[in-house]
């Protein structure tokens, strides 16, 4: 079998899904992993980098409110930036993903703390926190790019249900 990118991208032409991401702590890296398949420009619409709130905000259709209410690491940021990926684009799949990769973060919201947000066209977002640790930057945002490609697999294996 391949790749989790390759496993995505042939679910997805075979349920005729086109992607999008939303990424904050990723940087692109799930786009990346996507785009670095030959092909995948039959299914993959485009990503949004959105590192600050102001590109949260314009790109994304993010409220000040959210932010300023929860915080940029949070589920209803995820959220809506889930949602505003789907609704910003040709795609009728969306993954968002905003966290803290470290080093560092708070008591509060501590390193390794990622939210995601899953956007379908016709159904609810979904979102999800996971909690991955003190693992270093490099490896919170691989294991968030791993997790956000298998939350996109599991909702076109849902669907095909």
């Amino acid at each position: 079998m391949g790749s989790r990118a390759e496993t995505l991208l042939t679910m997805a032409r075979e349920a005729g899904a086109i992607i999008a991401t939303a990424e904050s702590c990723t940087g692109g890296l799930i786009a990346g992993a996507i785009t670095d398949i030959a092909g995948s420009s039959d299914v993959f619409d485009r990503g949004y980098v959105t590192y600050s709130n102001a590109a949260k905000r314009g790109m994304l259709g993010v409220q000040q409110e959210t932010l300023t209410a929860h915080g940029a690491v949070s589920e209803a940021v995820a959220r809506e930036m889930a949602h505003g990926a789907l609704w910003r684009s040709e795609a009728t799949l969306a993954v968002s993903v905003t966290g803290i990769a470290g080093p560092g973060g708070s008591e509060h919201k501590p390193e390794g703390r990622v939210c995601f947000g899953l956007a379908q066209t016709g159904l609810a977002v979904q979102t999800q926190t996971v909690e991955f640790g003190a693992l270093g930057r490099s490896a919170v945002r691989a294991a968030s790019v791993d997790f956000a490609l298998d939350l996109m697999i599991a909702a076109l294996r849902a669907s095909a249900r």
